[in-house]
Parts: C-alpha cells; sequence; structure tokens
C-alpha cells in the first residue's frame, strides 16, 4: 500500500510539472489533456482519474506552487529576529523559488494578462495569502519606525513582478548580452537580483541599512 502512495503521488507531481511547463508556454486554452498525457508518458485517464478535468489540473499546478511558496516564505520568516531580516526572507525566498520553478513566472503573468480569466478561487486565495504575508511585514515596520510612506500594493508589485519578469526573460536576456553586448543581467544569480531589489526597496522606504542591520 505505501509503495501504491509513493507511486501514485509521483505520478500526480510528474503530471503537475509537465502541464505548468506546458500552460506557461501555450496557456490555458492551448493546452490540450492529450499533449499533457504524452507529455508525462500516462494514458490520459489517469489525468481525469487524479484531476477530474483540465480545469482541475490547472486550479492544482498552480495552487500547489503557491502554497508551498507561501509555506517557505513562511518558514524563512520565522528564522528572522527583525523585521528587515523579514522583508529580506520574503523576497530572497520567492526569488529561490522562482528560480527552482521557471515555469511558474511565465504561467503567473499569462494568468495575469488574461485577466485572471481562468483563476481558480483557491489559487486567488494563495494569492492574497502572499500579498497579506508582505503587507503584515511593511505595516509592522511602518509601526516600528522603520518604513516610511508605504503602500504595501506597490511594493508588492515591485518585488514579484520584477522576480518574475527577470527569471521568464532569461533566454531574451542572454541573447541580447551576447549578440548585441548590452547589459542584460545575463549572467548575474538570483541571490545578486535578490539583493539587488532588497536594498532599492529599503531606499525607496527610507531605510538607513547601515543603522538597521538586519539580522537572520
Amino acid at each position: 500500500m505505501a509503495k501504491q502512495k509513493r507511486d501514485a503521488a509521483a505520478t500526480q507531481s510528474k503530471i503537475m510539472q509537465n502541464a505548468m511547463e506546458l500552460f506557461a508556454k501555450k496557456g490555458f486554452e492551448g493546452v490540450s489533456v492529450d499533449e499533457v498525457a504524452a507529455a508525462s508518458e500516462i494514458n490520459k485517464a489517469m489525468i481525469f482519474y487524479y484531476f477530474k478535468n483540465k480545469a482541475g489540473l490547472y486550479e492544482a499546478v498552480m495552487q500547489g506552487v503557491l502554497e508551498a511558496m507561501y509555506k517557505e516564505i513562511v518558514e524563512a520568516d520565522k528564522c528572522c529576529q527583525s523585521t528587515l531580516g523579514e522583508l529580506k526572507a520574503f523576497i530572497t525566498t520567492y526569488a529561490s523559488f522562482a528560480k527552482r520553478y521557471p515555469y511558474f513566472p511565465p504561467l503567473f503573468l499569462r494568468e495575469l494578462s488574461d485577466n485572471s480569466a481562468h483563476l481558480p478561487e483557491l489559487m486567488f486565495e494563495s494569492m492574497k495569502k502572499l500579498f497579506v504575508l508582505l503587507s503584515g511585514i511593511l505595516q509592522k515596520g511602518e509601526k516600528e519606525g522603520l518604513f516610511k510612506d508605504v503602500i504595501p500594493m506597490i511594493v508588492h508589485f515591485m518585488i514579484i513582478g520584477t522576480i518574475n519578469l527577470y527569471v521568464t526573460t532569461d533566454t531574451l536576456r542572454k541573447k541580447a548580452e551576447n549578440e548585441d553586448g548590452l547589459d542584460t543581467c545575463g549572467s548575474c544569480e538570483i541571490d545578486e537580483v535578490s539583493e539587488y531589489i532588497y536594498k532599492k526597496i529599503l531606499l525607496m522606504l527610507e531605510v538607513d541599512d547601515e543603522k538597521n542591520i538586519c539580522r537572520s
């Protein structure tokens, strides 16, 4: 029985990974259950068995990644000893996660560009939890006198939007850098990018990082 459970979990994970890649490239409407089944090397009946239909698969893919990301950020924040540490952990953990799952950022951006046409309610709640988490950190920092003139949604867009676009445009940026010699941060590591975002947000929120050492 234990082996069957492990095999089922592995199969579902494989299906979701391939579905994420296909949805990111073609969008919800452009992907068929047959394509996902072929990429996963399984009978499509298994997809219907585990996820009921394509909409159920899409919801499982998006919610699964968002929930995993949320839990990882929460765990990272627990290890911090300061509000600045929590902010930095939010940024670096999101960036690391997006880099680890490179098909998620374009899928996320595609969903938003479609005016959230296929956004399941559970996925919306998962997205909202990420914003609430960041908003709480920023509001706490404002009460502590660390941050000034905070508009949480704008800061959220700056973090999430920048990282998602950075990961999504990886191939294009490297091509422009190689062919035209443009500085597109083609060789930048994800931790460099997250550190840069963190420092610029501190400047925007008028934080003197030298006087407010971020301990994590």
